[in-house]
């Protein structure tokens, strides 16, 4: 596969995160650190550095050390507090659901974690505190040993939209050989996994994209590719087994217009909620199914996905690199819709 799908981020950054891993220290309970929280909603500037307890874990939680964390779209929609959407809860909140680092403490002594792995997983925030922070306590079942070819960096940019593109491709979408899989928006996160999941157990793919990720699309798997600038899909395509919609109705109506392209009794799987209730009803009018996914943490699973990760047989891909201070701006990027792949903050740099 072509270098382009590789990580611009990965090999840089792996000296230092080494570094910072290697230099962990338990800090006492009732100690703070630097975390980036947001105390009211609003646009990304109301994303600030500041002083946070460390989260003392429960007797079934893993304390670890992030080196890095993701930034996903439910960030930005938690931040700008959206009407409909999901809600903070408690302010100051830390945000932040992805993250790559070392385990500091293990619930007991023969856990199967031990403190100096190299761990990857899901935090579910504003539940509980993100990961745009230095520490978090989890449950050792959102957790999946960090595969040793990735840096902490392309690590970080996994568990969110690899397990929500495995819960659409796979598990709902049950992806196999012969069948068609339409992903829209396929160079974004969870789009950049979806073709390759898809690819991976034998579908013929194909994806919608902007003119700029027309030629990479097509060297990440996907046997064919619509520039959603040029064509309407809905004109050139159809029986269709599987969409997996990540526009959804938010811009132009993507969710309602996938339908006359599957099959009768195909299926399509949203991750977006804007207009979901009425899909299912769509759907249902025009014999097809319609159903919508949300990622959990899942450790088993992204065990399973380590394992295609180390071997190659599936790659992660970093657009961008901000520090932890620079959260608000990494906001603005993914804000910009113009990321290939993920936005990660290396946390360990402060």
């Amino acid at each position: 596969m072509s270098q382009v799908v590789q990580s611009r981020a990965g090999v840089a950054a792996r000296a230092q995160e080494d570094r910072a891993a290697a230099s962990l220290a338990l800090a006492p309970h009732g100690a703070t650190m630097r975390a980036a929280v947001v105390a009211e909603t609003g646009g990304p500037d109301v994303l600030r550095m500041a002083d946070v307890p460390i989260p003392h874990r429960l007797d079934s939680e893993v304390l670890v050390k992030i080196v890095a964390a993701g930034v996903n779209p439910v960030d930005l929609r938690l931040r700008a507090g959206e009407p409909g959407g999901p809600t903070l809860g408690a302010l100051p909140a830390v945000l932040g659901r992805d993250f790559s680092g070392v385990v500091v403490e293990s619930p007991y002594e023969d856990h199967a974690l031990h403190p100096g792995d190299e761990v990857f997983g899901l935090a579910m925030a504003p539940r509980m505190p993100g990961s745009y922070a230095p520490y978090v306590a989890v449950p050792s079942v959102s957790l999946a040993r960090k595969p040793a070819r990735l840096s902490h960096v392309e690590a970080a940019a996994t568990p969110v939209s690899a397990l929500t593109a495995w819960g659409m491709v796979v598990d709902i979408g049950k992806a196999h050989e012969g069948q068609v899989v339409l992903v829209h928006a396929g160079a974004g996160g969870v789009g950049h996994f979806a073709v390759q999941f898809a690819r991976h157990f034998g579908a013929r793919v194909i994806a919608t994209g902007s003119p700029r990720n027309v030629d990479w699309l097509a060297e990440l798997g996907a046997d064919e590719v619509i520039d959603r600038t040029q064509v309407r899909f809905e004109d050139v395509l159809a029986d269709v087994d599987v969409v997996i919609d990540l526009v959804g109705n938010c811009t132009d109506d993507t969710g309602t217009r996938s339908l006359p392209v599957l099959r009768r009794g195909g299926l399509i799987v949203s991750a977006p909620v804007q207009g979901w209730p009425t899909l299912v009803q769509d759907a249902a009018a025009v014999g097809v199914r319609a159903t919508h996914y949300e990622v959990a943490p899942d450790g088993q699973t992204l065990a399973v996905i380590a394992r295609l990760l180390e071997s190659g047989d599936i790659k992660v891909y970093v657009d961008e690199v901000f520090d932890l201070a620079d959260a608000a701006e990494a906001h603005r990027h993914v804000e910009s819709g113009h990321a290939r792949g993920k936005v990660v903050l290396n946390v360990s740099r402060g």
